[in-house]
């Protein structure tokens, strides 16, 4: 113990070149809090911009609607303390909400038991919030399995038996996405497809009808779900980055002006 303690005492509190990690993410917190804040008290935030993708999803859905076929959701292959389910599951209750007031079947699959029953509840809340409770049917929110290409094999399956008139990949998703999209292509199902995932986003980019590529997702969960905590996450991550930016092109005119005691300063902490 005190050979450790002898060894850390030159350090300090922060060790070497930490300074401006630490400093950095102080201040992401202290924005992310403000903007919770400002959220929950009702102040007014920079609107969050609507995509494509999100319009698209309210058309998909009453082409469906028109057509009497149902639609497939599927959240991908994590487990629930994914970011990509996290954000996934407020867009999953806006879909269920306007399934039930259309009256058209949803159906959901999953390959996690976990991310099955919370998805079971929040669909059968969405059905009770429409006024529709008695449209809920639990047959149509279906656990698959957890292996990835049985899962898959599954999905297939249900594609074909069905015929969903669209279909909507909100998650993180690995080399069964293109597999999945062409077999929604070959039915002839509008896709709308979402992911962080930098390896997949080519496929859903080419294979979807729309798609909402990185933060994209959790923009579109704040937007659709109006909850404070996410609102105002967001709001807080534009405002960094807009600082940051900012950060950027002054350290480039201090570095060409040639400013050098301020550079070395920055250099050493």
């Amino acid at each position: 113990m005190a050979i450790w303690i002898a060894a850390a005492a030159p350090a300090g509190l922060l060790l070497k070149g930490s300074a401006v990690s630490f400093v950095a993410i102080l201040v992401f917190g202290i924005l992310v809090w403000l903007f919770i804040a400002r959220a929950r008290s009702g102040a007014p935030l920079r609107p969050i911009r609507r995509l494509a993708a999100l319009d698209a999803i309210d058309e998909l859905i009453g082409r469906s609607t028109e057509m009497g076929r149902p639609v497939h959701y599927s959240m991908g292959l994590q487990d629930i303390t994914d970011s990509g389910t996290i954000a996934s599951l407020p867009v999953l209750a806006y879909v269920a909400g306007h399934c039930a007031r259309y009256d058209t079947r949803l159906l959901q699959t999953s390959n996690d038991p976990i991310v099955y029953a919370l998805v079971d509840e929040i669909i059968q809340q969405s059905y009770l919030e429409a006024g529709r409770p008695e449209a809920y049917n639990p047959d149509d929110v279906r656990f698959l399995t957890k292996t990835q290409f049985a899962y898959t094999a599954g999905v297939f399956e249900l594609l074909e038996r069905e015929r969903p008139g669209a279909q909507i990949l909100f998650g993180d998703f690995f080399g069964e996405a293109l597999m999945i999209i062409e077999a929604g292509a070959a039915i002839g199902a509008v896709q709308v497809g979402a992911t962080q995932d930098v390896q997949q986003i080519p496929f859903f980019v080419a294979g979807c009808d729309y798609y909402l590529i990185g933060e994209e997702m959790y923009a579109a969960s704040a937007y659709l779900s109006h909850d404070p905590l996410l609102s105002g996450t967001i709001v807080a991550e534009d405002v960094y980055k807009f600082l940051i930016f900012g950060l950027i092109i002054l350290g480039v005119i201090v570095t060409n002006l040639g400013l050098k005691g301020f550079a070395a300063f920055l250099k050493g902490v």
